[in-house]
C-alpha cells in the first residue's frame, strides 16, 4: 500500500463528511461512509510505516475537530430541528366540575372510561372497580386532569 493511496482515500473521506454537512445533513449514507473511509485510511496508513501511521492520524484528528467545529458553524443541525413553536391549550374539561356532580357512563370503566356531564364526554376513572355502560356515577376526587368517580347505588 502507498502513502498516496493512503492520502487519497482521507481526501475522499473528507468529501464525503463536508458533503453530509453541506449537502444532506443529518446522518446518512455519505456521512457513514466517510467516516468508515478515514477509519480505512488509519488502518492502511499503519500498514505503510508506523511513522506514517502516526501523522496520518494526528492529521485526520485535526481534521475531524475541524469539520466538528465547521458543522457547528454552518448551524447544519439547525436544518434538522423544528423551529415551529407550539401556542395551543389542551381543554381542560375538569375545571368545570366538581366533586360531588353527577354523570352517566358512556362505556363500560375498565377502571377507566368515558363518562357524560354536562353534555360533554370526560375521560375518568373509578376507583378500581369496574362499572357497566349508562351507570349513574358522582365524582368524589379531582386532580388535575385526572378525574375519579363511584357509582351511585340506587
Amino acid at each position: 500500500m502507498t502513502a498516496s493511496i493512503v492520502i487519497l482515500l482521507l481526501i475522499i473521506a473528507i468529501g464525503l463528511v463536508l458533503i453530509e454537512i453541506f449537502l444532506i445533513p443529518g446522518i446518512g449514507i455519505a456521512g457513514i461512509a466517510g467516516a468508515l473511509l478515514m477509519i480505512t485510511s488509519l488502518v492502511l496508513a499503519y500498514e505503510v510505516g508506523v511513522t506514517f501511521g502516526h501523522y496520518v492520524l494526528a492529521s485526520t484528528g485535526i481534521i475531524s475537530v475541524g469539520l466538528v467545529i465547521l458543522a457547528f458553524r454552518t448551524k447544519t443541525w439547525d436544518r434538522l430541528s423544528l423551529k415551529s413553536d407550539i401556542h395551543s391549550k389542551v381543554d381542560n374539561p375538569a375545571v368545570m366540575l366538581t366533586v360531588g356532580d353527577k354523570g352517566k357512563t358512556v362505556g363500560r370503566l375498565n377502571p377507566t372510561g368515558k363518562a357524560l356531564f354536562n353534555d360533554k364526554y370526560i375521560e375518568v376513572s373509578s376507583k378500581g372497580a369496574y362499572i357497566e355502560p349508562e351507570t349513574e356515577i358522582e365524582i368524589v376526587q379531582i386532580d388535575a386532569n385526572k378525574i375519579t368517580v363511584i357509582q351511585i347505588n340506587k
